[in-house]
This record gives C-alpha cells, sequence and structure tokens, in this order.
C-alpha cells in the first residue's frame, strides 16, 4: 500500500513536490546563512562580486560569475524592461559564438567572441562609464532576414552578415571616440606618463636586431629613431622604414610630446612602452615552447600590477602599441604561431594600437602602418603634395607584390595573370619575389607612376603597401574591407568611395570581373577628385613624422592617434 501511495502521489503532485523542495532548500540555506557570522558572509559576497562581469547587451543586462576551473562564464540574465525576454543561451555557451574561417572572410582566420556585447570588468562600472560602448541587440541573431549593410559583401550566410555588421557598429564606437579638431594648443588635464620599464621589455629586444630575423639584419633598419637609413633620391623625410618599427617610432613620438609628464599622478594616459611585435618576431623562427613564447608578455603584466596606476581604472587609461598585427599575439591552443599576450585576461581593457586590429574586439584599435615618409616641417608636406599631384602618371594600373602558390583561394595570381596579358601602360607588375621590393625607390616611383594600385590580401587582410600607394597618390583597389575599411576608422573616413575602389574578390576568384578593364572604366575627372582628396585630405594623417618635427598646420598618423585617446577617455568619464 504505502508503495502504491507513493507512485500516485509522485504521479500527481509533481509541482507540489517541487515546491516543497524548494521551499526545504530556501529554509535551510536561510537557516545555514545565519548561523555564519557576519563578516564571513560579507567577505564571501564581496568574492563572488569581484569575480562577477557585467555584460550589456541592447535592452538586457547579465551578470556573469566566472571561475578559473570553468571555461565559460554562467550568466543570470535580466531585462531593463518588464517582460522584455532575454536570451541567455547566447552567453551560456549554447549559441552564437560565431566562428567565421578564413574560405568565408579573408585571407585569414578570424574568431569571433561574444557577438555584439561590451564585457566591462565590474571594478571598473561603478558609474556605468562603459554602459554605452557597444550596444548591439543579441536579437539580431534571431533575424532571419537581416541584410549586409555594406552593400559590399555578397553572402546569404547568417552569420556572416551578423558578424560584419557587428564589426560596423564596433567602427561607429570608435568614430565616436574621434576628436573633432586638434586639441594639441593646452596640455591641461591632457597629462601622458610613460613607464620607465625594465630593458628586457624593449630596448634589450632591440639589442637583438641582428638575430631576430634570419635573412635580414634589422638593426640598420632601427638607426635614426627606427626611422632607418635616409633615402637621398626621395627628397627630405625618407628614410628605409621597417614595416614592423611602429612600436619604437611611436616610443620616439611620446618621449618628445609636449604634454609629457614624469609625475604619474598628474598623467591622463599611461603609455607601456612594450616592444610587443619584436618580442613575438623573435620566436618566429626558432624551436621554443609555447611557455616560452608567453612569458615576457606575462611577466609584463606582473610588472604592471606593481604599479598603483595600473589599478586606478582597471587598465582603461593605457595604451599599448604593437607593431605586428592583433593574431599574433591571440594563438591558438593548437598552433605554435604566436603569443597569447592580448588574450591575457589583464589586457582586455587596455587600448591596443595595431597595424591590424582583431575586427570584434573594441579595444583593439587600427592604426596606420608606417611608410617611408617621415616630415620634419609642414613644408615638407606641401612639397610632397605638389610633387605628386603633378607626377605624370604613365600607367593605369600597377601591382607590387607576389603569387600565393600555397594559398589557392588567394587571389593574387588572377590579378598577376590579367595584368601581365595587358600593354605596359595598361598594367604593370613589380614582382616581390625578386629583390625589387626590397628598395623602397621602386615601389614608390612606380605607384608615382600609376593611377590605380592593386591591394589584394596577402598573409593577412591589411598592407603596408595600402599607405605607400596613398602618400604616392595612386588610387588603392581594395578587395577585402578588412584589408582597410574595418581597419582604421581613426585615419581614413567612412566613405571609402572618396579615396579607393572597391572590387569584390569572390567575383575576382570566380572570373566575373577583369580588374584592369573595369579601371578603365573610371571617368578621369573621377579619379582626379579621388586623388585630390588622397593627396590633400587624407595624406598628412597617414605618416609619422620626425621625433623632433614641428608641424603647426598639420596632424600626422601619431597627432590624430593621440588626440582621439584622450577624447575617448574624455567620453567614457561623461
Amino acid at each position: 500500500m504505502a508503495i502504491s501511495v507513493s507512485k500516485k502521489k509522485a504521479k500527481i503532485n509533481k509541482k507540489v513536490e517541487h515546491k516543497e523542495e524548494s521551499f526545504f532548500f530556501s529554509s535551510f540555506l536561510a537557516k545555514f546563512l545565519f548561523r555564519i557570522p557576519s563578516i564571513v558572509l560579507v567577505l564571501i559576497l564581496i568574492f563572488i562580486w569581484s569575480s562577477s562581469t557585467t555584460i550589456i547587451s541592447g535592452k538586457v543586462v547579465h551578470i556573469c560569475i566566472s571561475s578559473r576551473k570553468l571555461n565559460d562564464l554562467y550568466c543570470i540574465s535580466a531585462g531593463t524592461e518588464p517582460h522584455l525576454d532575454t536570451a541567455i543561451s547566447s552567453l551560456n555557451g549554447t549559441s552564437p559564438s560565431v566562428f567565421v574561417d578564413q574560405k568565408d572572410i579573408a585571407s585569414r582566420e578570424y574568431t569571433l567572441q561574444d557577438t555584439g556585447t561590451a564585457i566591462v570588468d565590474e571594478s571598473f562600472t561603478s558609474n556605468d562609464t562603459m554602459s554605452n560602448v557597444v550596444d548591439v541587440s543579441v536579437q539580431k541573431s534571431r533575424n532571419k532576414s537581416v541584410s549586409f549593410r555594406n552593400n559590399m559583401v555578397k553572402s546569404g550566410d547568417e552569420e556572416l552578415v551578423i558578424a560584419y555588421n557587428d564589426v560596423e557598429d564596433q567602427l561607429q564606437v570608435h568614430r565616436s571616440w574621434a576628436a573633432t579638431s586638434n586639441t594639441n594648443a593646452t596640455c591641461d588635464g591632457r597629462g601622458i606618463y610613460v613607464y620607465d620599464l625594465p630593458t628586457k621589455f624593449n630596448k634589450d629586444l632591440v639589442a637583438q636586431c641582428a638575430d631576430i630575423n634570419p635573412w635580414v639584419n634589422l638593426c640598420k633598419y632601427f638607426s635614426n629613431d627606427a626611422m632607418g637609413e635616409p633615402i637621398q633620391n626621395l627628397g627630405t623625410g625618407w628614410y628605409q622604414t621597417h614595416q614592423y618599427s611602429l612600436e619604437l617610432i611611436f616610443h620616439s613620438r611620446v618621449l618628445n610630446h609636449p604634454c609629457r609628464v614624469h609625475n604619474a599622478d598628474e598623467a591622463k594616459l599611461f603609455y607601456v612602452p612594450f616592444y610587443g611585435g619584436l618580442d613575438v618576431l623573435r620566436w618566429h623562427f626558432k624551436n621554443v615552447s609555447n611557455d616560452v613564447k608567453d612569458s615576457l608578455g606575462v611577466e609584463l603584466v606582473r610588472w604592471l600590477e606593481s604599479q598603483k596606476h595600473w589599478f586606478q581604472k582597471s587598465g582603461n587609461d593605457h595604451v599599448f602599441v604593437l607593431g605586428k598585427i592583433s593574431w599574433d599575439f591571440r594563438r591558438y591552443s593548437d598552433t605554435i604561431w604566436g603569443s597569447r599576450f592580448l588574450e591575457l585576461d589583464e589586457m582586455q581593457n587596455p587600448v591596443k594600437l595595431l597595424i591590424e586590429r582583431q575586427p570584434w574586439q573594441v579595444n583593439d584599435i587600427g592604426i596606420p602602418h608606417p611608410t617611408y615618409f617621415h616630415p620634419q616641417s609642414d613644408n615638407d608636406i606641401i612639397a610632397w603634395q605638389d610633387r605628386i599631384i603633378r607626377s605624370n602618371r604613365k600607367s593605369l594600373v600597377s601591382f607590387a607584390g607576389a603569387a600565393r602558390p600555397d594559398a589557392p583561394e588567394n587571389i593574387r595570381s588572377i590579378l598577376i595573370s590579367q595584368c601581365t596579358s595587358t600593354k605596359d601602360q595598361e598594367c604593370r607588375f613589380l614582382n616581390c619575389n625578386s629583390s625589387s621590393c626590397n628598395q623602397p625607390e621602386s615601389i614608390i616611383e612606380l605607384f608615382m607612376e600609376s593611377e590605380f594600385c592593386l591591394q589584394p590580401p596577402g598573409d593577412s587582410p591589411t598592407r603596408k603597401s595600402v599607405f605607400d600607394s596613398l602618400i604616392s597618390g595612386c588610387i588603392p583597389v581594395i578587395f577585402d574591407p578588412f584589408t582597410a575599411y574595418y581597419q582604421y576608422s581613426w585615419h581614413l573616413p567612412q566613405d571609402h568611395k572618396k579615396y579607393s575602389v572597391f572590387i569584390d574578390q569572390e567575383d575576382v576568384r570566380k572570373m566575373k570581373v577583369n580588374v584592369v578593364e573595369r579601371l578603365m572604366q573610371i571617368p578621369t575627372k573621377e579619379r582626379e577628385n579621388m586623388r585630390s582628396y588622397i593627396v590633400y585630405e587624407l595624406l598628412p594623417g597617414l605618416v609619422y613624422g620626425d621625433p623632433k618635427s614641428k608641424l603647426e598646420k598639420f596632424q600626422d598618423a601619431f597627432s590624430i592617434t593621440i588626440n582621439n585617446l584622450f577624447q575617448r577617455l574624455n567620453k567614457l568619464e561623461l
């Protein structure tokens, strides 16, 4: 009888039994908490709160608790309005962490994490300073008719649509941080503090210049404040600058900035002169463990944790400049290339300035590759503008590069074939498999004599060549939005038609378009308007002036970056 009653009770009173269990658990919990001394309870609550993260996504707030033993966040979600549905699964590991592979987006692997959300350290959000950094509704993932806003990419893949649109949302955030005018006139509230790091984080890395690359001695490129040796044939301000010299160049400029302060208490912006790119580069061709590759970055973070100002805004007012692409600092667990420096928890809040940003990381900001031109004065810039605007452009199109036979998806071989099958005055090809591209004069002269310069992706989407072509007055032809449009929101305008031509690489890959014939159809007047915009509006802001430069009329790439960093901090403090 007892067994029969038990079965019947279990069958018809599940809800009641569940309520009783809940009541019993609640009573037990209340009695348990009552027995804990208040001071212990406070400590427990503090621990839980300190390990929590607030995620703001549209009108949904998620409080997430992390654990070193857990791979994912566990999130409790709530709407900011009554009866608002919350997309819990999108944060608790059951949906859209979108992976976009090499074939879908670009010539390299991208990982989209925490799509459309801003993850904010709770210790930094007491006054909601970051609540408006990114406001992208997770409801987009439910919208089956989402379309590309940029009209540049043809795809029916919903995840790709969401991924691209999220990139554009983040670029709008970056543009909202841009200063509207040159505020260099005063240093009030604009102090820059430069950390005096132990030499192992910068100078000692430069001292290894002869051994970093087994084929090239980089020492000569790091002379003259890392501008390299002068190039007399191109005129004043031209140097043999290496593409990986940005960290050293930026450091020299900051040391000479008029707003630099030597008392950290007077600073608003903190610059960390870690040559992370050189650190990564020195291990590329050596057989060492991943722990060795990561060690210096980890040591740097531990050193910063000994500095009191590192904690005052959770690192949000700290800036790193890294002279290689973001992917070199975001090594995947099953690969051996690069380090995991930018994957460290402590590196999520600071700003990272890179020659190529990770498109879904809001604190990764793309800034121009260093070019060969480093003007000392406004007159240097004006003289160069006059020279290239009058340049005799003998060829319609040019391409300086090399094929990628080991990358069948890359369109370079197709472009080379289309270029070499035409007359020289229509398209000129400079083969970088030879030593020709090691001579800056050859590249700059080619670009100065061309109307359009082809800029297909290479080992990664971005190219230094894009900036070499722009400062030569050659209109870049872009095949992937990640090459420029999704990178340099502080230095290139949102309207890419002002300075470039876009041709979808898929159309090239499928042989739907002949690039040379397409460019021949662009009227002369349109070319002249684009070139005038490039030369007079963009060029000054794309070059890094000599560390001793005295620019008054123009802002160079460095000045624009510094002004926008201050503007970003001002916006976050509102």
